[in-house]
């Protein structure tokens, strides 16, 4: 389910699944973030049914600690209808747990939905990388402390 929940997401971003290498490789890569941070890697099940997927670490950028999206995943028809904040709301919590103050991910210009998705959450576009094919994001952390 992993995978299908992968490819399919290289889909939406890409257009095809022409850069997403072997399943194997993806295997042994989850398993060794899964070791690393058990609670950010989840598959989200809703009424028996498994209908999206994160992959959250901690990781170094620029010198830094940050958190980072592998994947913020949901299937098409749970798209749209407010699943989206849920998951970034766990997301938020598991790097607050983490004492980061700021996530990141990437994602493809091509992917208008997920492009405005991430700008309502308040991330901002900080730079192309992979030769341009993606655009780094980034979020601060929601400050609760005064609220």
């Amino acid at each position: 389910m992993i995978i299908e929940f992968r490819k399919d997401s290289f889909k939406a971003s890409f257009g095809d699944l022409s850069n997403f290498g072997e399943e194997e490789d993806y295997l042994r890569w989850i398993q060794s973030k899964i070791t690393a941070f058990p609670e950010g890697f989840v598959l989200v099940k809703e009424d028996g049914h498994y209908i999206g997927q994160l992959e959250l670490s901690i990781t170094a950028y620029e010198g830094r600690l940050i958190g980072y999206v592998h994947l913020f995943y949901l299937i098409p028809e749970k798209r749209g209808l407010g699943k989206g904040k849920e998951l970034d709301h766990y997301a938020v919590q598991f790097f607050k747990k983490h004492l980061v103050n700021e996530y990141h991910l990437r994602v493809a210009p091509e992917n208008t939905s997920a492009l405005g998705f991430y700008r309502k959450l308040g991330m901002e576009e900080i730079g192309r990388e992979v030769e341009g094919r993606v655009i780094r994001m980034k979020r601060s952390m929601p400050d609760d402390r005064f609220q």
